[in-house]
């Protein structure tokens, strides 16, 4: 096929409809600490409160999908699809989605992934299946697939706001294991042919300690076509406060309207409790006691009525309702939706890093 631009299909932002989203069953033991058991509760949320008003895609390996069918035998609205992968970062790994306004008709990109960095930095040895879920989800659900594996992206690190503009990050998509033979206009050159865009803003950083290169799915997000929230600090000593400011004088600079999205007050970092539950593979990068992690309200996720906000508790209880207080201000047309996040985080990402959106098709088709 030609790429999307020259077929004219384009990303839609992530606040206009969905036709459903993609999600997977976490298992990975390096990932999910105590065979994934604490974060269940916080994923069958997830998955409640999206199939209420979208189709929920859920993927499995065949060793979990008997235990995924019996967490979500009172959900409507869900398919089981079981299909190879290594983790359960579904923003990543699953298809980017691209639409054609004229016909409504709905497309997959399968970007090359290399788990985050490949032989340089990439977080653990072995992605073939992560690298080939995209095409295999295509197949299943009988989508139309842009082959980009000549291209190494994963979803977190971009952003639509559906009107030809996009943000990444320069920490993610200039790190040397993604692309290092292209040069930052050739990278801008790719994203606009292949998300047909007209302009790409890019951002210094994303949240400091974020293991994906700093994505920029955990700094920063559109809520409308000309606004976005920005994860946000006081905090001077905080190095995130840096990592924010130079965030901030971009997106001015770019004209948008910017809210700012408090990080938790406290760090969240991983105790020895947490590092007891894991087990690490030969090759994988592996956690520390006392290891701050990524923590970060503005890895949300919209659904077509709600917005799905992380929740991280404990010391944060207070930065929890504030960050409900915000959303609740700048989304007034959906409810906000606090869900636990802190065993999300223990795996790596957050309540984004775990969904993939699909636009909605045209009038009377179905998934």
């Amino acid at each position: 096929m030609n790429t999307p631009r020259k077929d004219g299909f384009y990303m839609p932002a992530e606040f206009e409809p969905h036709s459903g989203t993609i999600m997977i069953f976490p298992e990975r033991p390096g990932s999910w600490p105590y065979g994934a058991e604490p974060a269940l509760p916080s994923f069958l949320e997830i998955w409640k409160q999206i199939s209420e008003s979208e189709k929920l895609f859920l993927i499995t390996s065949q060793k979990t999908r008997q235990k995924a069918e019996i967490l979500c035998k009172n959900l409507k609205n869900i398919e089981i699809l079981e299909i190879a992968q290594d983790d359960a970062w579904a923003r990543d790994t699953a298809p980017t989605f691209v639409r054609n306004p004229e016909s409504g008709e709905v497309r997959g990109i399968d970007w090359q992934f290399n788990a985050w960095g490949g032989t340089f930095d990439g977080l653990y040895a072995d992605w073939k299946d992560d690298n080939a879920l995209a095409s295999a989800f295509c197949r299943k659900t009988g989508l139309n697939c842009y082959n980009a594996q000549h291209f190494v992206l994963e979803g977190g690190s971009v952003h639509s706001n559906g009107q030809g503009l996009l943000m990444t990050t320069e920490a993610c998509l200039l790190s040397q294991g993604r692309n290092p033979e292209l040069s930052k206009k050739q990278i801008t050159e790719i994203l606009c042919e292949y998300l047909n865009a007209e302009h790409v803003i890019w951002l210094p950083h994303g949240i400091y300690q974020d293991e994906t290169n700093e994505h920029v799915d955990n700094i920063c997000a559109f809520i409308r076509p000309d606004e976005v929230v920005l994860a946000w600090t006081d905090n001077k000593n905080d190095p995130q406060y840096a990592f924010s400011a130079s965030c901030l004088e971009i997106l001015e600079h770019e004209k948008l309207t910017v809210h700012k999205l408090p990080v938790p007050d406290v760090p969240v970092c991983v105790t020895e409790h947490d590092l007891k539950g894991y087990v690490f593979e030969a090759g994988e990068d592996v956690r520390e006691a006392g290891e701050r992690l990524a923590a970060s309200y503005v890895n949300f996720y919209f659904t077509n009525h709600a917005v799905l906000l992380p929740q991280f508790g404990g010391e944060n209880t207070a930065s929890d309702q504030r960050a409900v207080r915000i959303m609740s201000e700048l989304c007034p047309d959906r409810k906000i939706i606090p869900v636990p996040a802190r065993e999300l985080l223990l795996g790596g990402g957050n309540i984004h890093c775990l969904t993939q959106q699909i636009p909605a098709l045209k009038k009377g088709d179905v998934l």
